[in-house]
């Protein structure tokens, strides 16, 4: 079945068993009996190609999803147009649950780059509640570090230098993605614009631009056409003064 923006719901390709991101050392093993559920949870994969919107502020959604492969990012818009970007997502990622738990979505979700989405019916929710306490732990635990993501953020925006908000903000995205084996390459490339860090970091495009020169300029980065490649992910830390991720292993829905 074909969606709007080029999005199609098809078959599964993947069967919870068989699934790619299990056997990565990031996420937690399931339950034998968790495991069966959430194969049941799960409804189909999306499709959705680079530049679609994937969630829709202000909408209600029979859906969340849990990123297989590629990247997004969530954002919220005011009325004049102008985007602050939330956080990224990326393999292991749930997205959605806003919209599931409070009725209507207070973001908005765009793919970076093509996605594969595994797709659960919201309906389903409270079951997993019921029956499956481990797992509602699990997404208790993915709200939490949704949290603790923001928190970092917003110490960057309000406390950190223009040159240290853009050091965290590149190391951390470069820290996630390479815990998850996303693009299976090292270094790791990020597929963003300058205008998305500019919309993140709540800086103008021209400083942005100026300090991203910077970043370059120390060989912390290279900006080539189709993003950002880290180059020394150690050194960006140490400039952001961020200690980096320290969560262990992950749940997996």
């Amino acid at each position: 079945m074909s969606g709007q923006n080029g999005r199609s719901l098809s078959a599964r390709r993947y069967s919870c068993e068989n699934c790619p991101l299990r056997p990565l050392p990031a996420f937690r093993a399931f339950e034998k009996q968790e495991l069966v559920f959430v194969n049941g949870f799960k409804k189909g994969e999306l499709a959705v190609d680079k530049g679609d919107t994937v969630l829709v502020e202000g909408s209600r959604s029979a859906h969340l999803y849990t990123v297989l492969s590629g990247w997004a990012f969530r954002y919220k818009l005011l009325s004049d147009g102008r985007r602050q970007i939330l956080n990224y997502s990326m393999p292991g990622d749930l997205i959605g649950l806003q919209g599931s738990l409070m009725g209507e979505m207070q973001h908005s979700v765009e793919a970076l780059s093509p996605m594969l989405l595994c797709l659960f019916e919201r309906e389903a929710l409270p079951e997993l509640y019921r029956s499956h306490p481990g797992l509602a732990y699990d997404i208790t635990w993915i709200a939490a570090r949704e949290e603790r993501m923001l928190d970092e953020n917003l110490l960057s925006i309000g406390r950190r230098t223009a040159l240290e908000r853009a050091a965290y903000l590149i190391a951390f995205i470069s820290s996630r993605a390479r815990v998850v084996g996303l693009n299976g390459r090292t270094p790791v490339q990020i597929p963003i614009t300058q205008q998305h860090l500019a919309d993140t970091l709540g800086l103008s495009l021209v400083h942005t631009n100026k300090t991203i020169r910077k970043l370059i300029d120390r060989k912390l980065i290279f900006w080539r056409d189709g993003g950002c490649e880290v180059v020394d992910n150690k050194r960006l830390k140490e400039l952001a003064r961020w200690e980096g991720l320290s969560e262990g292993r992950r749940p997996l829905i």
